[in-house]
């Protein structure tokens, strides 16, 4: 009869609790990071292989009730690998979303930080795309344009405002005419060289760098209406195939990305153009770790300069470890 043999198992870690940062800590704690800047090196990370980004994963919820996206991501050098998880759930009084980000150590395997990631959506989305103008717009760039009037949008504005010698910056959102007196004067307040225009027409005119930072899960602007090339940023939206430029005008422009490996598996218009306008992600010139690790120069603005970021893992990932740093 043959002898069982065990195994001597290795003992079990202590598990324990994470740290918990709410949506005010976190606010608070954002304030005193230089959000740009750790975005900028993990996109160097990434370039290195120091970091890894697998593609969002989106998971409906039967009946249509909703859905939700897992960002993951590892960041090697920090020792940390993460996932935000952000539903988007239908009711009748509007669609609830919401967005947490949970933090664990690659050397013990145990919890270390649960954040609400509130707060981090909205200063990485900017921040990737001031990452991004910063790396991609026409160094003499003058006109700003700003479409969206929420704390996305404000944020945006906040993280470009100081990187070119802009003389004029225009927003435009369809809901400036709901806001009250108070709510206009806070948007005014933002930047003295800030002025709300009452049409995107007005916005978009001569602008050399457009910002998109809208929810809308249809096309904004028509790029081919603009009157001279410009850099046009996007972002993304929870609305299945959400896409703030019409797909075929892919075809037409210069098209960069946040990470080249993902997004083009998730962005909205790059999926339909994909299907429907015979456009292919290899025509893709560039992402953020090309850029930043200068395997890619800046365009020449012979046409349009299209920017795309979905949001990557890594990104809440990087800023929830700051913060978590800047803890006692």
């Amino acid at each position: 009869m043959d002898k069982l043999v065990y195994l001597q198992l290795p003992e079990p870690t202590m598990s324990s609790a994470p740290y918990v940062i709410t949506q005010p800590q976190a606010r608070e704690l954002l304030a005193q990071v230089d959000v740009p800047q750790i975005l900028r090196k993990l996109f160097r990370d990434l370039a290195a292989g120091q970091a890894v980004q697998p593609a969002q994963q989106l998971v409906e919820f039967p009946q249509g009730a909703g859905d939700f996206i897992n960002y993951l991501g590892v960041l090697a050098e920090e020792g940390v690998y993460g996932v935000k998880t952000s539903p988007y759930i239908v009711r009748e009084q509007g669609a609830l979303v919401t967005a947490w980000t949970l933090l664990m150590s690659m050397q013990t395997g145990q919890p270390l930080l649960l954040c609400d990631a509130g707060e981090l959506t909205t200063a990485r989305t900017a921040a990737t795309t001031a990452v991004a103008v910063d790396a991609l717009a026409p160094l003499k760039a003058q006109r700003l344009a700003i479409i969206g009037s929420g704390k996305v949008a404000q944020a945006h504005l906040h993280y470009v405002k100081g990187l070119r010698d802009w003389q004029s910056i225009s927003l435009y959102s369809p809901s400036l005419s709901e806001k009250n007196l108070e709510e206009l004067e806070q948007l005014k307040s933002l930047d003295p060289r800030l002025s709300l225009v009452d049409s995107r027409e007005a916005a978009v005119q001569d602008a050399d760098v457009i910002m998109l930072c809208t929810s809308s899960a249809d096309p904004v602007i028509d790029p081919s209406r603009l009157s001279k090339p410009a850099l046009i940023t996007s972002i993304s939206t929870n609305a299945p195939r959400a896409h703030e430029v019409p797909p075929q005008s892919l075809n037409d422009m210069q098209v960069f990305c946040d990470y080249r490996l993902t997004t083009p598996g998730s962005a909205g218009e790059m999926l339909i153009a994909g299907e429907q306008h015979g456009w292919d992600k290899s025509a893709i010139v560039g992402d953020l770790p090309d850029l930043l690790s200068e395997k890619v120069q800046r365009p020449d603005y012979d046409r349009h300069v299209f920017f795309r970021s979905i949001g990557l893992g890594l990104e809440d990932i990087a800023l929830a470890n700051a913060l978590y740093r800047q803890q006692p």
